[in-house]
């Protein structure tokens, strides 16, 4: 453990575990675990006028209600209906990898709620959280997708709310190679504890903690909270606009140089300006993969997801960002955030 006089800023958080060493203990079962909100993605090709119309700031994600839910949803062009949720997408994308890939998350036990395990499932992800019964309905998240590929986002959390400490499984995290922690479901306090009790048992086996900020304007609601899970954390994912807002600077280069302090590996995303990935003193640049860009929902999910599927087999970090930026391609190429083919 890291002693708590190590102030954030200071020094590297893990001087006793190289981020590269080989994995510890016993060989684990799965590759990949990834926490995170489990939810149907509605996805409608939209314009700027209904975004304005709506009051949506394009790019961004806003957390709605259930009434406020059912009026978009009412207003939105007949769209696509898939499961989704940023970890779960990372998950079902690391899985056509060929890695063994679990996750947790909660739905209802409802029809949507079923639509997702078995959409999940069928990609090849272990999902063994039961169904909430009685309480909120499956999640579902409202996705405005503009002729410029932006994607804008307003998500009813419903059972999502629900994940807590008891949904995590220890045997489960002590069994996986990486446990990815998704932002996005950091804001109800049950949810903070669930992280704690995940990255406590993963580091108890040897094993290691990635975290992704998912969103700039999840990072301004938790930014001091965020910044206490750091010591806790091995892999940090962010793009330009997180990892500025983390740190509170100007500029990309000073926040990045904040996060290298602060966690072993960072792999930080920049659009079209492709990945910095920093360990230690290495900075690593890694080039976009130009593409037609159709939807950029889940183009961070797949990046993480190309990264961490090479991490866990061993690949140099080059490799890893270049295997992140091949999967975001694909993704942004196409409309929704998994693959097309299974």
């Amino acid at each position: 453990m890291i002693p708590a006089s190590v102030g954030i800023g200071q020094v590297a958080r893990h001087p006793s575990m190289d981020i590269l060493e080989p994995l510890r203990m016993t060989a684990p079962r799965f590759d990949l675990l990834g926490i995170g909100n489990a939810i149907v993605d509605v996805i409608a090709l939209t314009d700027d006028t209904f975004l304005s119309r709506h009051d949506m700031h394009k790019g961004s994600m806003a957390l709605i209600d259930a009434e406020q839910a059912a009026s978009l949803y009412a207003a939105l062009p007949r769209g696509t209906e898939v499961s989704g949720g940023s970890a779960a997408n990372t998950c079902a994308v690391a899985a056509s990898m060929g890695i063994k890939v679990a996750f947790l998350g909660k739905v209802a036990d409802d029809a949507l709620g079923e639509a997702f395990r078995r959409d999940i499932t069928e990609t090849g992800v272990h999902f063994p959280t039961p169904g909430l019964q009685g309480g909120a309905p499956t999640a579902r998240c409202l996705i405005a997708v503009t002729p410029d590929g932006q994607r804008t986002m307003n998500t009813y959390l419903g059972a999502c709310v629900t994940f807590s400490a008891e949904d995590v499984d220890t045997s489960l995290v002590a069994d996986s190679a990486i446990t990815y922690l998704e932002g996005y479901l950091f804001d109800p306090p049950a949810a903070q504890a669930a992280f704690r009790k995940a990255t406590t048992a993963a580091h108890e086996a040897g094993r290691k903690v990635a975290l992704s900020l998912s969103d700039a304007f999840c990072v301004h609601r938790h930014r001091d909270d965020f910044l206490a899970l750091l010591p806790n954390v091995d892999i940090l994912f962010a793009n330009e606009t997180e990892i500025t807002a983390l740190y509170e600077r100007n500029t990309f280069e000073e926040a990045a140089e904040l996060a290298r302090l602060d966690v072993a590996l960072a792999a930080l995303t920049r659009s079209e300006a492709g990945s910095v990935i920093l360990h230690g003193s290495d900075t690593i640049q890694i080039p976009a993969v130009s593409t037609k860009v159709l939807d950029t929902t889940g183009a961070g999910d797949a990046y993480a997801a190309g990264f961490l599927a090479s991490f866990a087999q061993g690949q140099d970090l080059k490799n890893c960002g270049l295997q992140g930026s091949r999967a975001a391609a694909e993704i942004i190429a196409q409309i929704g955030p998994r693959p097309l083919s299974r």
